[in-house]
């Protein structure tokens, strides 16, 4: 430790700052108007930058608004009905290919006007989902690709993506990358959203692929693995139809069970 005699020697020393403004005097005296200019420049662009900042993030406001405005499309309702239509409301799509058609409208000219938003990455999910029941698995991949590599990762849709991404692989008949998308849908699927789906579509592309007994094991493993489920209750009604094809139905794993924590030390 140093002493105190040596540490007030230390303060009576001039320190570096101090010998580079004395050297940098005649420097400023010499060459002041460049550096008044090149500082002038230097903030200009800081408050060019601040301005932008500030325009991008009133961009992003209005574009979360009218995202919320361009998804209305999504609540109107499919009927045949002539029933009277309340004033101020839209009517109802005639058939669902109708509705499909207007959201792929809507969200198309919202991200034309909002692109690079996050707005508009979030509306690619909801627009590819639209392609794909249009049948356009190819219009839809790379909106799905948009979402998943500039979206929230922490995004509680993203297990969708996932599911999006296998359909449209599996629509253009590569079937190895379906399985490999719907397994990653199966390991990131944490919550009880889409719960054992993944697993559900792996089932369904191995019966695909001619593998009915993988498929017969995979179904009857959902019930242990999310029981209740709506995965579980596809499953059944696949492991009805496998067995009325003759395929073997081997019994179901036990029921995937929790843990119990131990109890704290006091």
């Amino acid at each position: 430790m140093a002493s105190y005699k040596e540490t007030q020697n230390d303060l009576k020393a001039p320190d570096e700052l101090q010998k580079l403004g004395q050297e940098a005097l005649p420097f400023i005296e010499k060459h002041g108007r460049q550096l008044v200019t090149v500082i002038g420049v230097v903030l200009a662009a800081g408050l060019v930058a601040a301005i932008v900042n500030s325009m991008g993030k009133r961009n992003e406001e209005k574009a979360a608004r009218d995202f919320g405005a361009a998804l209305s499309v999504l609540d109107r309702e499919v009927s045949t009905s002539e029933a009277a239509v309340k004033p101020g409301d839209e009517p109802p799509f005639k058939t669902e290919a109708e509705k499909d058609a207007a959201i792929v409208k809507a969200l198309t000219e919202f991200r034309s006007a909002h692109g690079g938003t996050p707005a508009a990455t979030s509306a690619a999910l909801p627009l590819a989902q639209a392609y794909l029941r249009e049948g356009k698995p190819a219009d839809a991949m790379p909106l799905i690709d948009e979402y998943l590599q500039k979206g929230d990762a922490a995004d509680p849709l993203r297990p969708a993506a996932y599911e999006a991404r296998g359909y449209a692989f599996e629509a253009q008949g590569k079937l190895d990358d379906a399985l490999t998308a719907f397994d990653t849908l199966a390991r990131e699927t944490k919550t009880d959203f889409l719960k054992g789906m993944g697993l559900y579509h792996r089932g369904r592309i191995l019966s695909i692929k001619g593998d009915k007994a993988g498929a017969a094991k995979v179904f009857s493993d959902l019930e242990g693995s999310a029981p209740g489920s709506a995965a579980a209750r596809l499953a059944k009604d696949r492991l009805a139809a496998l067995a009325a094809q003759g395929v073997a139905i081997p019994a179901p794993a036990a029921p995937v069970v929790a843990p119990t924590p131990a109890p704290a030390t006091p």
